[in-house]
């Protein structure tokens, strides 16, 4: 009992230090949620704290692999096949993400002012940078293709691990759904932002729910139900 409390409190502390940097890095960096303007204009008045940023943001999806792991360390015993595949997602979630953000280093080089960059006026190289900026945009959203999808299994294995509350369960197939809608709305209607509104409000109680619970509460029973339907 106590190696698969340990193991879920591990999982919902590297879950809530996803969660906490993903935040610090968005505000140092100005790279999520606002406009390439906004984040051009931060690179050149505040290049250090961009920078940080972007360390930031890359931690912050390591974080979100290790917890994707003790979650597949947990969930396992429910069913190893639906628990390697939540993983395997989060892992392809994790390389498109950092390979986005191999984009806004690229930004950063532009508009660093380095001598060999002098050929370009200044407003071609905003340009440059500004396309960028939005292939990383276009990347994060892609990414939230895995990490969306990762949602419905680790859900699944959650409603039916008979050690954690089947709301948290439930709770992480909506945000499976919202991710999806986030993702539609952005490629096809991304003049409508106000349609992700809620799913992204879905998403945060769903994952915050489950991360708060597995940092306090922890789990409810050692004997999780097995794939078979024994304890």
């Amino acid at each position: 009992m106590n190696s698969i409390k340990k193991t879920a409190k591990l999982a919902g502390l590297f879950y809530f230090a996803f969660i906490i940097s993903s935040v610090v890095a968005g505000l140092c960096g100005r790279f999520v949620f606002v406009d390439a303007p906004a984040t051009i204009n931060q690179i050149i008045t505040h290049e250090s704290l961009f920078r940080t940023g972007c360390v930031i943001s890359l931690f912050s999806v390591v974080f979100f692999l290790l917890a994707a792991w003790y979650l597949y360390v947990l969930l396992k015993p429910a069913n190893k096949n639906m628990a390697l595949l939540f993983l395997l997602l989060n892992l392809g979630g994790f390389v498109i993400w950092c390979l986005s953000t191999l984009n806004l280093f690229s930004s950063l080089t532009l508009l660093s002012g380095a001598d060999y960059l002098k050929v370009f006026q200044p407003d071609q190289l905003q340009a440059q940078a500004t396309l960028f900026i939005g292939l990383y945009k276009n990347g994060s959203v892609i990414a939230q293709i895995p990490y969306g999808v990762w949602l419905l299994p680790l859900g699944y294995l959650v409603f039916k691990s008979g050690f954690l509350p089947k709301f948290l369960g439930i709770f992480l197939i909506a945000d499976f759904v919202g991710q999806l809608i986030f993702v539609i709305q952005r490629f096809l209607l991304p003049g409508y932002e106000v349609i992700s509104i809620p799913c992204s409000v879905v998403g945060f109680i769903a994952e915050f729910s489950l991360t708060l619970w597995l940092l306090i509460k922890g789990v409810n029973d050692p004997k999780p139900v097995l794939a078979d339907g024994q304890k």
